[in-house]
């Protein structure tokens, strides 16, 4: 008995150490390491860090509203961000519980940091939430399993195989347009006030239904829902402490986000199964995203199997996986990008104007057909959206994780560290932006991305290095199409009812929407 007595003290003093060093120990001799070398920021504080200081200053600023003219959200959205890095410089130190947070506000570290090929900077462990959102496909995946997802997904992206889809994407648009129309025309002025954000969440919806399944948002709709709930129980954990072993425990939301996993799998697996059973029947794969990427994979098996190598080969967990990612990212982010761009385009009518003179000049009239090729010829219409995402990018922040001690441009880095890239606030960066940052400006594009700012890699929408989005020309090609057919029907203004008050619930979009007033033009 004593013996066992003796045992479990060892147990529990070892416990007991090891929390203390994990909690205590390791975070004061990292604040010192980091403080020696420049780099300070907000005291750590037991077990929480600083999450619940950004809880508070986030709450007490989610009320504030900004201006029409004005784009700087970030005291709404970052606040705690504006002030530590105010207080500590571009690059500062937080605590994310016991986790050492980086912030890095310097786009020669963010460049170093994105542009890794060596494993040293890998994502962030996404926590259980946001992985039953997007599944563990191309946003998380590392090393060999990431290169052999992008293998099998990249033929579907291809810029040949997008500009097939621009029939699908101008037919999904001209329904919620023809809907416009109707209004308009039985108005009696002949205008009619639309909150255009939930439209464009459903419109990018049925068109990543159409483009990458093959059916419609009625079909697609019991994933649409499960997602978009999923995405609110992400948010509401997001400043949380996690604590190992909690998400296995029943609790109210783990309950419902189980249910609302199983709904997703059930759904997605019955497209893929009507898939495999019509390529069975020689009747091909189909030649959406999702016929490219089963044909793509079933390429690999055949090569695998003459080869020996079966380690190119996705299993059906992950072909579902990236069939989430592909229907979240596919449609979330592009109807804000939506969204903003007509908020932006709203309020400074003379660049709407230009905007469809363009179309009209390229596309034609309303009855012409969009194509591809004339898509890519609308200069003016893609400096506008990469200013929208300049300003107003789905994504206000992405992290990295050190999985070794680094040297990060001279600041050393212990391994473990997350490192986080306020990409909304970087994209305000004067030094780098010009005097005008904080201003609408897309003539700033004039000569391309590149040379839009003082460094090369400034725009960090869709990332930049090996691990940039893989879908960038799919929402890029979507936005311009739906554009070009509301400018070419409509001239439209902000109406006077919208509060202009831009909320990160892990992506950017108006707190209480976007409602515009849209006016008919002569056909």
């Amino acid at each position: 008995m004593g013996a066992v007595v003796v045992a479990l003290a060892v147990v529990v003093v070892s416990w007991l150490w090891a929390a203390l060093v994990h909690l205590v120990w390791r975070p004061y001799a990292v604040a010192r390491a980091f403080a020696r070398q420049g780099v300070r920021g907000p005291a750590y504080r037991f077990f929480v860090g600083n999450n619940e200081e950004a809880k508070a200053m986030r709450a007490a600023t989610s009320g504030e509203t900004l201006d029409l003219r004005s784009h700087d959200f970030i005291p709404r959205v970052l606040p705690h961000c504006r002030k530590w890095m105010s207080h500590y410089g571009k690059v500062f130190l937080s605590w994310t519980g016991s986790t050492p947070t980086l912030f890095v506000g310097d786009y020669d570290m963010v460049k170093r940091i994105l542009s890794d090929r060596a494993g040293l900077y890998g994502k962030t462990d996404p926590g259980p939430d946001i992985m039953a959102l997007l599944g563990m496909g191309l946003v998380f995946n590392e090393g060999d399993d990431w290169a052999r997802h992008r293998r099998v997904v990249h033929p579907a992206f291809a810029m040949d195989k997008l500009k097939m889809m621009t029939g699908a994407m101008a037919a999904c648009a001209g329904e919620v347009i023809r809907a416009w129309e109707a209004r308009a025309t039985a108005a009696t002025s002949g205008e009619v006030t639309v909150e255009v954000g939930q439209l464009f969440t459903e419109l990018t919806a049925d068109v990543i239904s159409h483009t990458a399944f093959g059916s419609s948002y009625r079909q697609g709709k019991d994933v649409f829902l499960a997602q978009r709930e999923l995405q609110f129980i992400a948010f509401a954990s997001i400043n949380n402490v996690r604590i190992p072993g909690t998400q296995y425990a029943p609790t109210k939301a783990n309950v419902r986000r189980w249910q609302l996993e199983r709904k997703v799998r059930g759904t997605l697996m019955a497209i893929i199964d009507e898939r495999l059973a019509a390529a069975k029947e020689a009747r091909g794969y189909g030649t959406d995203l999702l016929g490219l990427m089963l044909e793509a994979n079933s390429d690999s098996a055949a090569a695998a199997t003459a080869g020996g190598d079966h380690r190119r080969i996705m299993n059906m967990d992950e072909i579902i996986d990236e069939c989430k990612t592909f229907f979240f990212a596919g449609h979330d982010t592009t109807s804000h990008l939506l969204t903003w761009a007509m908020f932006l385009l709203g309020t400074h009518p003379e660049w709407q104007k230009r905007l469809r003179e363009e179309v009209l000049r390229e596309c034609g009239g309303t009855e012409a057909p969009l194509h591809g090729d004339a898509l890519n010829k609308l200069k003016l219409v893609t400096m506008v959206l990469y200013e929208t995402l300049r300003l107003y990018g789905a994504v206000t922040m992405i992290g990295r994780r050190a999985m070794a001690d680094a040297d990060l441009c001279g600041v050393k880095v212990p391994k473990g560290t997350v490192l986080l890239i306020p990409i909304a606030m970087l994209h305000r960066d004067e030094e780098v932006w010009g005097a005008d940052a904080g201003e609408f400006n897309p003539l700033r594009f004039r000569d391309g991305v590149g040379r839009a700012a003082a460094h090369p890699s400034a725009l960090l929408s869709f990332s930049v290095g090996p691990r940039s989005c893989i879908g960038q020309d799919f929402a890029m090609l979507e936005a311009k199409a739906t554009l070009a057919m509301i400018l070419r029907r409509f001239a439209f203004e902000v109406a006077p009812e919208y509060v202009h008050a831009p909320a990160d619930f892990l992506t950017l979009r108006p707190m209480q929407g976007l409602p515009v007033m849209l006016k008919l033009l002569d056909p």
